[in-house]
């Protein structure tokens, strides 16, 4: 297990999905179970603009993400994997399974459910000697993207148990960080976090909020 465990109290305590079967996926009303994230400016911390919830839950085999974005105006020209979707609309999840800063998993998805993923070497831990290799592709990812009733934009993300070091299992802690990146039709970007980490710049780990599968 993780030593991160004994650290401090987790930010957040990630719900298993407990009843359902191998390899299935969660219900609408499953996800009501996991605890909401509201994301922030991560600059100043104070609620954005465009509204963005995230739930995270996990089973055996999965780790389940959701983002319900308000998203009136989408900008997203990509059409192809690994392009620097970070250029535009973009919902993001970064995990360091260490927990030193030093390595981390990022992956995006546009609103046209174009995936970018990359193994993150991040040496100095500040973003400024930055290394992304993208030539890393998570085995067996599943996303979709759709529109609910209210015209939110919904992401869901399930991550297979494979791409991770230890089993998923209760107790297992990591640090984490969830972003999105969203432009409005006068050109303007907003960056949200759930930790925010001050600047317009997601690559601060020692920002990333602490993690636990319970």
């Amino acid at each position: 297990m993780n030593t991160l465990s004994a650290e401090r109290s987790p930010r957040y305590r990630c719900n298993a999905f407990t009843l359902m079967a191998a390899g299935e996926f969660p219900a609408p009303d499953d996800w009501e179970k996991c605890v909401p994230l509201n994301l922030v400016d991560t600059l100043t911390g104070l609620p954005p603009l465009q509204a963005t919830e995230v739930r995270l839950g996990w089973s055996e085999d999965y780790l389940h993400i959701r983002y319900v974005c308000q998203d009136p105006y989408v900008v997203s020209d990509f059409t192809e994997r690994d392009q620097p979707l970070y250029e535009q609309d973009v919902v993001e999840v970064f995990i360091d399974e260490e927990g030193d800063g030093r390595k981390y998993m990022e992956l995006e998805v546009s609103p046209h459910n174009v995936v970018f993923d990359a193994f993150i070497h991040n040496d100095d831990g500040a973003g400024l000697n930055l290394k992304a290799d993208v030539t890393w592709q998570m085995n067996g990812l599943r996303t979709k993207v759709e529109s609910d009733d209210q015209g939110n934009r919904v992401y869901f993300i399930h991550i297979p148990s494979c791409n991770f070091k230890s089993p998923l299992t209760s107790g297992l802690c990591w640090k984490v960080n969830m972003y999105r990146i969203d432009e409005n039709e006068q050109g303007e970007r907003e960056y949200q976090a759930w930790q925010p980490t001050g600047a317009i710049n997601f690559h601060i780990p020692a920002k990333f909020g602490l993690f636990q599968l319970v």
